[in-house]
C-alpha cells in the first residue's frame, strides 16, 4: 500500500513515516505545499496523510483543490489544530477523518483502516486466501502449506502485493513501485533478496519467476 505523507515538521514526518514502513507500507513523504501540489497529481497513493499548517501552500487549499478536480483519493487530515471550525472545514471540503496531534500510532492505523474500508463499501478485509497461501493482514502472519511465519515488514509488503493481484506477472519496476517511497535507496537486486528470504520460509513454489518478465503467485498457489 502506497501513502502519501503531507508533512512539515521533521522530527514528526521522520517519526510518521519509519511507523508506517514497518506496517509494511511505501511512504512518500513531502515537506511544503509547493512539492505537495505536484504529489498529489501523481496517481497510486492508496492514502493521503496530510497537515495543513503546511509552508507555501495550505493543506485546506491542497484538498480544496484536490477535490476540485474531482479526485477522489482519501484524505486524512493530521494537524495540531484542534480548533472545531478548522476541524468542520476540512471534512466539508471532502476530508475523510481528521486527527488532532499528538496521537498514538495504533489509533492512526485504525483511522486509516476505517476510511479505507468507508471507500470499499463498508468490507473488512482481514486476510488474503489464495489457495494454500494465507495472509493475515493484522498480524502480517503468512501460511503456506505446512509453515507459517509472521513476515518482517518488507517480506510482509511484497507478498501482499503479489497476493492482491493472483496471476497476475508484477515486473521488478511494479514490486519497488509497491515496496519503496521516493528517496529511498535502492538498492539494485532488494527485490531478489526479499524473495529469496520468502522461499527459504516457504519453498520455492510459493513465488514463481517468470523469466524475463517477472514473479507472480498462482491463483491457486498449490
Amino acid at each position: 500500500m502506497r501513502v502519501l505523507l503531507i508533512e512539515d515538521d521533521p522530527m514528526v514526518g521522520k517519526a510518521l513515516a519509519q511507523a508506517l514502513r514497518d506496517e509494511g507500507m511505501a511512504v512518500d513523504w513531502v515537506r511544503d505545499g509547493h512539492d505537495a501540489e505536484a504529489a498529489l497529481r501523481n496517481p497510486g497513493h492508496v492514502l493521503v496523510l496530510l497537515d495543513l499548517g503546511l509552508p507555501g501552500k495550505s493543506g485546506i487549499a491542497l484538498l480544496r483543490a484536490l477535490r476540485a478536480r474531482g479526485d477522489a483519493t482519501p484524505v486524512l487530515i493530521i494537524t495540531a489544530r484542534d480548533d472545531l471550525d478548522d476541524r468542520v472545514e476540512g471534512l466539508d471540503l471532502g476530508a475523510d477523518d481528521y486527527v488532532v496531534k499528538p496521537f498514538e500510532i495504533r489509533e492512526l492505523m485504525a483511522r486509516m483502516r476505517a476510511v479505507l474500508r468507508r471507500r470499499h463499501g463498508g468490507q473488512a478485509v482481514s486476510a488474503l486466501v489464495c489457495g494454500e497461501l494465507v495472509l493475515d493482514l493484522e498480524t502480517h502472519r503468512v501460511s503456506y502449506r505446512e509453515a507459517a511465519h509472521v513476515l518482517p515488514a518488507r517480506e510482509f509488503a511484497l507478498m501482499r502485493a503479489l497476493s492482491e493481484r493472483p496471476g497476475a506477472i508484477l515486473s521488478r519496476a511494479q514490486l519497488e513501485e509497491r515496496l519503496y517511497g521516493w528517496g529511498e535507496e535502492v538498492e539494485s537486486n532488494a527485490v531478489d533478496v526479499l524473495i529469496h528470504y520468502v522461499r527459504r520460509k516457504f519453498g520455492k513454489d510459493v513465488i514463481r519467476n517468470v523469466r524475463g518478465a517477472g514473479w507472480m503467485i498462482a491463483k491457486g498457489s498449490s
